[in-house]
């Protein structure tokens, strides 16, 4: 039975066919085609105008040699010397704070880790660090899960030999901390979080008010560092009660911003609000209430379809990272905590606390037409805004935001505050969190706290560089394909393992999702622009109803339809998917019961029409074939008929590894077969695709016969490529094709942001004769 989200997502999906007129590429002779859908926003930007990213450095690799690969170690917080050589950033899981060289942005050099353990308790975990003079401020939380009782402290460490000169009790557990632009003094915002498995006194558990308070320390940076001393600044309850705050004796500050004034903005965070406090004289001047907003056309639901007709009624922003602009006005992340979170972030006036502007719900749209909507977090908060910067690019202030759960940085032209400008939008390795301008040189560095080491997807620090000077350091421009809106909505997209040329139209691709972002739809791909666009959306339908289907390969046919390549949980799940140019499933081909039996969860992964043929590729070995023999199969329709050929798979010795095949092709007389092993960044080794020749005989045809493996040639090392996006090198490289206007273009399957950075590289390498050897 069809859930009412997947109705909605047919309804959706089908009315913007309607109203963009999208076809699928075959138009009847005389049909004047309709137009698609567009792109409301300018990705394509000159290299003097954007962000080029120069290098992405997992920090596993600055880990003591001693420890194991698989230990996990973060990037959370960072900050630069004043000479803009040396990123120092916090590492809360491995309890130490880490330095990286990056005098060569395009070349960061890992200088080693101090563990917080040579400096105080092993238990003792940085919070935060800001560097003045020849010195690093290391904010340490030592509260060791005690909350009602919460300290912490700041080491100050001289850089050149990272020895303590001086520690100072901050009286409470802190959050971040801010430098005076003048380097007169620090503020230091003291959380005294709450205990999310605590239940207070008709409450329920998390609940607040859970005491001691917050507050905020200020420490003069004047004279010697043994001199300096905190001075602290507590907030009047009954202030922040009539300012609109709900539980003002249980404040929480999060996050602090110092402009050129000393005036240091601060957010409490779980009780919606921001403060203003005079940094010369700690005097607090304004308390304000960070408002609620409601937000429509955003994906609510939970249900492995990107939905964009939910709603939240009005909610609170809960603000956590903040900046100023100028002196005037402050934005916030609006992560939100336990009672709120509203997918964007918010402009106010640092006077009066009203608000000049707010992202509504175009936070969340940059992540879907660029592939990065994590569907998993719909029903939560989405992209999770939660830090960001204000740095000045071109003489324009700007604004940084980044989300925590879609991996990415965007940039926003601030000059006008009543109506920010999206300028980019820039990937990074799960759960960005620090956002790190360095101005003077025109660097912006960018810290991720997710550290997966069982899926090899690590933590890092990311490099990117501004303006003509990095472009021929920096890779290709992100994103490298997106999707046009329809009514005011992206088209819906993700984790693309497919792609088929139009053979109606030499500058169009197809493309499909697979099963992480259902129901089943054949997307349209236009080359002609830059970056790539999807602009149709065919909905598959089955008896009029859209299916789920886990497309794995794609094939336009000449005389119109599609056959995709189908996927199972098992064996038997796997199918070659006939279907029509309206989007209508015809028929459905299983393979042979004997072969079905012995495929295991890795099946049917690539497809290619080549007249009276369909051929596929299995991902994977048979049960009862050789061990690295994977099968390429035969279909003939006209007899139904199944033939088998073996293909033999690189080794690989990384443990935990496999090879398997991801995609084939037909082109200029031969079979053009994807292979990869399941390792990425720094550990990725083989992602290739080879030529094999089309066989002149017939192949085996049942399971139990060994079938004759085809010879192979490569025709293109991947990883190179892969690796010239100076990201983190892709697993996923699962589809390709030779278009109509003969290039040779591959694309990346994100996985939905699931166990992935969420990256799409859609990659167009040029004249395939050329691309290609032999």
């Amino acid at each position: 039975m069809m859930t009412n989200s997947a109705r909605a997502v047919a309804a959706a999906t089908m009315a913007a066919l309607v109203v963009a007129g999208c076809s699928t590429g075959q138009d009847e002779p005389g049909e004047t085609r309709t137009p698609r859908a567009a792109s409301p926003i300018e990705f394509n930007l000159p290299d003097a105008q954007r962000y080029h990213r120069l290098a992405t450095y997992p920090v596993y690799m600055n880990k003591p040699a001693e420890e194991p690969v698989e230990m996990e170690t973060v990037a959370e917080i960072s900050t630069v010397t004043p000479d803009g050589n040396t990123v120092i950033y916090t590492d809360a899981a491995a309890k130490r704070i880490g330095f990286l060289d990056i005098r060569d942005p395009a070349k960061p050099v890992g200088q080693g880790t101090l563990s917080l353990a040579e400096l105080g308790n092993a238990d003792d975990q940085p919070t935060s660090v800001a560097a003045v003079r020849d010195l690093v401020l290391v904010v340490v939380d030592t509260t060791g899960g005690n909350f009602t009782e919460p300290s912490g402290r700041v080491d100050v460490v001289r850089v050149s030999d990272r020895t303590r000169v001086h520690s100072i009790d901050l009286g409470g557990q802190p959050d971040s901390i801010a430098i005076s632009p003048d380097g007169a003094f620090a503020a230091i915002a003291i959380e005294n979080q709450r205990d999310e498995e605590a239940t207070p006194p008709g409450g329920e558990e998390g609940d607040l008010p859970q005491p001691p308070t917050g507050f905020v320390q200020l420490i003069d940076l004047t004279g010697e560092p043994s001199a300096w001393t905190p001075r602290r600044v507590d907030f009047d309850v009954e202030t922040a009660r009539a300012a609109g705050l709900d539980t003002p004796e249980d404040l929480e500050p999060e996050y602090v911003s110092i402009n050129s004034r000393g005036q240091v903005a601060v957010t409490l965070q779980e009780n919606n609000g921001f403060a203003i406090i005079d940094g010369r004289t700690g005097e607090v001047s304004q308390i304000y209430d960070a408002g609620s907003v409601a937000v429509e056309g955003i994906d609510t639901a939970e249900d492995g379809a990107i939905d964009q007709t939910g709603s939240i009624p009005q909610t609170p922003r809960e603000p956590d990272a903040i900046g100023w602009i100028g002196d005037d006005h402050v934005a916030t992340a609006n992560e939100g905590d336990w009672k709120g979170g509203t997918r964007g972030w918010t402009i106010f006036d640092a006077n009066t606390g009203e608000v000049v502007w707010d992202a509504g719900n175009s936070f969340e749209q940059l992540a879907v037409r660029t592939g990065l909507h994590i569907e998993s977090r719909a029903e939560s908060k989405g992209p999770e805004p939660e830090g960001l910067a204000i740095t000045e690019i071109g003489g324009r202030p700007t604004a940084l935001v980044a989300s925590e759960r879609s991996n990415f940085v965007a940039a926003y032209d601030v000059s006008d505050v009543t109506a920010p400008a999206f300028r980019q939008i820039l990937p990074t390795t799960p759960g960005p969190e620090g956002v790190l301008p360095i101005p003077a040189r025109n660097l912006l560095v960018i810290s991720s706290e997710a550290d997966e080491a069982e899926n090899r997807v690590r933590a890092s620090v990311t490099v990117y560089g501004y303006g003509s000077q990095y472009a021929a350091a920096g890779g290709p421009a992100f994103p490298s394909i997106v999707s046009g809106d329809v009514d005011g909505a992206p088209i819906g997209w993700g984790a693309l393992g497919a792609l088929s040329a139009d053979p109606a139209d030499e500058n169009r691709l197809y493309t499909s999702p697979d099963i992480a972002v259902g129901p089943a739809r054949i997307l349209g791909i236009d080359l002609s622009t830059t970056p790539a666009l999807i602009d149709t959306a065919l909905p598959v339908t089955e008896n009029g109803q859209p299916v789920t289907l886990d497309v794995e390969g794609v094939s336009a046919r000449p005389d119109g339809g599609f056959v995709l390549a189908v996927e199972g949980e098992d064996g038997p799940g796997n199918q070659l998917v006939y279907v029509a140019a309206d989007g209508s499933i015809e028929r459905r081909v299983g393979l042979p019961a004997d072969i079905a039996s012995e495929v295991g969860g890795q099946g049917l992964e690539g497809v290619a029409v080549d007249g009276d043929s369909v051929w596929v590729a299995v991902q994977r070995e048979l049960k009862s074939d050789p061990e690295g023999v994977a099968r390429i199969g035969r279909y003939t329709p006209e007899d139904d008929r199944w033939e088998w050929f073996g293909y033999q798979l690189d080794s690989t010795s990384a443990e935990g590894d496999w090879i398997g095949l991801s995609e084939i092709a037909v082109h200029d007389g031969a079979l053009l077969v994807l292979e990869r092993d399941k390792l990425n960044g720094p550990d990725a080794r083989v992602k290739a695709i080879y030529r094999v020749a089309l066989p002149d005989g017939p192949g085996v045809t049942s399971a139990g016969e060994t079938p004759r493996v085809l010879p192979k040639t490569l025709a293109r090392d991947l990883l190179p490529d892969l690796q010239a996006t100076n990201g983190f090198v892709q697993e996923k490289v699962e589809g390709f094709a030779v278009a109509g206007d003969h290039r040779l273009y591959v694309v990346t399957d994100n996985d939905g942001l699931d166990d992935a950075n969420g990256e799409t590289q859609f990659l167009d390498l040029g004249p395939a004769n050329e691309a290609l050897k032999g």
